[in-house]
């Protein structure tokens, strides 16, 4: 077998593995929730890394990066296209206006203290 055909076999290996994995939520409360949230934020690791250390399992050492993200519907995608003035059919482009109106945001909140 060549190289290139083991490369590929032992990728879908590992794409076949991660299939198998099971999301697991966990409701446990808000004060519960914060705490997790912060100490992951406070360690520069996602939450589910953080539950992982807890929980005494492996976490990845490969460095991720960390991102916010929200769930936009066609309304919400609508509403920020008119918001800032631009065609629904740009989602880039809102995303990009978004990304600079959190941004601002944060510049704000800096100068206030």
């Amino acid at each position: 077998m060549t190289d290139k055909k083991q490369q590929i076999l032992n990728k879908w290996a590992k794409e076949k593995k991660a299939v198998k994995a099971t999301q697991v939520a966990f409701d446990v409360g808000e004060k519960i929730q914060y705490v997790i949230r912060k100490e992951a934020l406070d360690r520069s690791i996602n939450p589910s890394d953080r539950i992982r250390q807890i929980l005494g399992l492996s976490v990845s050492r490969k460095p991720k990066r960390l991102r916010l993200s929200i769930s936009l519907s066609d309304d919400d995608m609508a509403f920020l296209a008119e918001a800032y003035e631009l065609e629904t059919n740009d989602p880039v482009e809102v995303k990009r206006r978004a990304a600079e109106k959190l941004i601002e945001h944060v510049k704000n909140i800096d100068e206030e203290l």
